[in-house]
C-alpha cells in the first residue's frame, strides 16, 4: 500500500499544473477520431500510462461488476474470447486464450472451446482448461465470491446445487460435471438451454483462469494472478492501483493486447469532476469510469485544442419507465397506453442536458446495435392518450407513485414526466428513493413495488454486452422474474412473448435473428410496459498525452490495452 500511496503522490505533483508545456507531447486529433479509427496513433513503447476512476468494487475478476474496472482487468487477465481492439468494431469478439470464437453442434446447448500453446500465468506455469474450469466455478460459492455476474449459475446445467470449488467435499473434487476438461487445452461446457450468445459470457472477466493454488478466496482480488501483459504489483482499491509488465506473457500468442507502456498507474476513488479536471491538467491520460466529462466542465471545452480531443459516444444505456402490470391501474393495457401517449421525448432530453447528453429514444433497442426498427420519435399526442384512459376507465385521470432514484437530474426527469401526465389528468406523485438501494431492494423487489404501489418506475438499463438478448431477455422474459434483485421492472410475464423470445434465441442466421428479436421488440411495445425515453451519450476526453485511444463501445471509454503515451 505505501508503494502506491508513494507513486500516485509522485504522479499527481508532477502532473497537475502541467497544461503542455515543454516536456509533455500534446496529443493532437479531430473530435471522433478514437470512435471508428485510432486518436493519435503511435507505436512507441515506454512510459507510465496515467489512468483515473472512481471507486473499484474489486479486483477479483468473479467478484468485479463496473464496467470500468472489466475495462482495466483486460490489462491482467484473459478469457477464453473477449472483445476486438480494432477501431469501429469493438463490441465484436475474438479469440484470446481459445483458438476461435468457440463450436456448438447443437446450436447452443454445448459448446467447446481449444486452448492456444504457450500461454502462461505470471507464475510461469502454463494456463490449462482446469484453470478456466476453476476461475467459473468460483462464482458459484457465493457465500465467498460475491458482486459479480451470474450467468454461468443460471446457464450451466446442473444436476445437483454446486456450492463452488470450497465445499466440494467430493473425493476426486472433480467441480461441475457440465465442464469437461478431457486434457488441458479442452474445455466443454454442457448449457441449461440453448445459448448462442454464450461466447459473450466467457467474455466476461468472470469467465478468467484462476490458479488454485494460489486462489485466496474472498482475499484473491488483493493480488490476483495475472495472465495477462501486465501484473498488479500494487494495489489498495480506495486509492489506486499500479501494474508492471508481466514477463511471462508472450505477444505472440496475444491478437489483442499491444502493451506499450512500461507501466500502468490508476487513481481511484476520485469524483467525475476531480477526474476531469486530471484530464484537463495534464495529470491523467484517461478516465476508466465511461461516464465522460461532467457538465459543470463542458464549459471549459469551447477550445479548438479541448475540442479534437473529444470522443462523443452513445453509449447503449436507455432511461425508460416500467408500468408494473402488478399495480393498478397499469394492469390495464389502456391506462399503460395513455402514460406512453402523454409523454414529451423533448422535455426528458432537456432536462437531461439536452441533446450533447442524451438522445431521444422510443425504441427498446440501443443505438450501437445493429438490426433495430426506425426510430419514429413520436411528440407527445395527448389526444391519443384522453382516448386511452377512457378506454381504461378513467377518463377523468388517476393518481399513482412515479419511483425515481434520488439524484438531481433523474428527479428532474420525474417530475417534468409527472407535468405532462398532469395534463391529461394523471397525478403522478414523485417519489424520490435512496440510490444505493433503488435497484436492489426498492424497485428490484416485485414484492416490495407492489405492496408500495410504485405506479410507474423510472429506470436506467444497460445490458452486459450487446447483443439483442443480453438487452432484452431481462427486460421482458417473464421466465426472468426474481424475488431479489429483479430487472423485469415492468413484471411482464406474457406467454407469447416469452414464445417470440424462445425463437429468437433459436435462430442461427444473425438476419433472421435480427427480424425475430424485432418482433420481440414489437409485442413488447404493444403491451405498453415500457415507455423508452432517451439513450444515454458521454464526452469522452482524452488526456493531452494518450496514444492510440479507441473508443471501447461495450465499456463506454478508451481501451486500455491499446492506449500508449509515448
Amino acid at each position: 500500500m505505501l508503494a502506491v500511496v508513494a507513486l500516485l503522490a509522485l504522479l499527481t505533483g508532477c502532473g497537475s499544473g502541467n497544461s503542455g508545456a515543454a516536456g509533455v507531447p500534446t496529443q493532437t486529433g479531430e473530435a471522433d477520431s478514437g470512435v471508428d479509427g485510432v486518436r493519435a496513433p503511435s507505436e512507441a513503447t515506454g512510459g507510465t500510462l496515467r489512468l483515473v476512476a472512481g471507486d473499484i468494487d474489486s479486483l477479483d475478476p468473479q467478484r468485479s461488476y463496473v464496467p470500468g474496472v472489466w475495462n482495466l482487468m483486460r490489462l491482467y487477465i484473459r478469457t477464453l474470447v473477449t472483445y476486438s481492439s480494432e477501431p469501429g468494431r469493438t463490441d465484436e469478439l475474438v479469440p484470446d486464450l481459445a483458438t476461435d470464437l468457440g463450436t456448438t453442434p447443437d446450436g447452443g446447448r454445448t459448446w467447446t472451446f481449444t486452448l492456444k500453446a504457450g500461454v502462461r500465468f505470471e507464475t510461469g506455469r502454463d494456463i490449462t482448461s482446469r484453470d478456466v474450469k476453476y476461475g467459473i466455478e468460483r462464482s458459484f460459492a457465493s457465500d465467498v465470491i460475491t458482486g459479480g455476474p451470474n450467468y454461468v449459475l443460471d446457464l450451466l446445467d446442473t444436476e445437483d446445487v454446486y456450492a463452488g470449488p470450497y465445499q466440494d467435499e467430493a473425493p476426486d473434487k472433480l467441480g461441475l460435471s457440465s465442464i469437461a476438461t478431457p486434457d488441458d487445452t479442452t474445455i466443454t461446457f454442457t448449457l441449461s438451454t440453448p445459448t448462442p450468445d454464450f461466447p459473450f459470457v466467457m467474455a466476461l472477466p468472470s469467465s478468467s483462469p484462476v490458479p488454485v493454488e494460489n486462489d485466496a478466496g474472498a482475499a484473491y482480488g488483493g493480488d490476483p494472478v495475472s495472465s495477462g501483459p501486465y501484473v498488479v504489483t500494487s494495489a489498495d482499491p480506495s486509492i489506486g492501483v499500479v501494474l508492471d509488465r508481466n514477463p511471462q506473457w508472450d505477444p505472440a500468442t496475444d491478437a489483442v493486447r499491444t502493451a506499450l507502456p512500461d507501466q500502468v498507474v490508476v487513481r481511484s476513488g476520485l469524483s467525475a469532476v476531480a477526474r476531469d479536471q486530471a484530464l484537463l491538467a495534464g495529470s491523467a491520460d484517461a478516465d476508466l469510469s465511461g461516464t465522460g466529462v461532467q457538465q459543470v466542465t463542458t464549459s471549459r471545452l469551447d477550445g479548438d485544442e479541448l475540442t479534437g480531443r473529444i470522443d462523443d459516444v452513445t453509449t447503449g444505456s436507455l432511461r425508460l419507465l416500467a408500468l408494473p402490470t402488478t399495480v393498478a391501474p397499469m394492469d390495464n393495457a389502456d391506462c399503460r397506453a395513455a402514460v406512453a401517449a402523454a409523454v414529451d421525448r423533448g422535455a426528458v432530453q432537456e432536462a437531461l442536458g439536452g441533446p450533447g447528453n442524451v438522445v431521444r429514444s422510443s425504441l427498446l433497442w440501443p443505438r450501437a446495435l445493429a438490426g433495430g426498427p426506425e426510430d419514429p420519435d413520436p411528440g407527445p399526442d395527448l389526444a391519443a392518450a384522453r382516448a386511452s384512459l377512457t378506454a381504461c376507465g378513467k377518463p377523468d385521470g388517476f393518481s399513482t407513485v412515479l419511483a425515481v432514484p434520488d439524484a438531481p437530474n433523474t428527479v428532474a426527469v420525474a417530475n417534468a414526466i409527472a407535468d405532462d401526465l398532469a395534463e391529461v389528468g394523471i397525478a403522478a406523485e414523485v417519489r424520490p428513493l435512496d440510490p444505493s438501494t433503488y435497484y436492489a431492494s426498492d424497485v428490484g423487489d416485485p414484492g416490495n413495488v407492489t405492496a408500495q404501489g410504485y405506479g410507474i418506475v423510472l429506470a436506467t438499463w444497460t445490458a452486459d454486452f450487446p447483443t439483442s438478448a443480453s438487452f432484452l431477455v431481462p427486460l421482458v422474459d417473464g421466465r426472468s422474474l426474481r424475488a431479489v434483485g429483479n430487472t423485469n421492472y415492468a413484471r411482464l410475464a406474457d406467454p407469447g412473448v416469452n414464445g417470440l423470445v424462445d425463437a429468437a434465441r433459436a435462430a442461427t442466421d444473425p438476419a433472421a435473428a435480427a427480424g425475430a428479436w424485432r418482433q420481440v421488440v414489437t409485442a413488447v411495445d404493444a403491451t405498453h410496459v415500457y415507455v423508452p425515453l432517451a439513450e444515454n451519450r458521454v464526452q469522452l476526453l482524452a488526456g493531452q498525452r494518450l496514444r492510440n485511444g479507441v473508443v471501447m463501445q461495450p465499456y463506454g471509454g478508451y481501451d486500455v490495452v491499446t492506449a500508449g503515451v509515448s
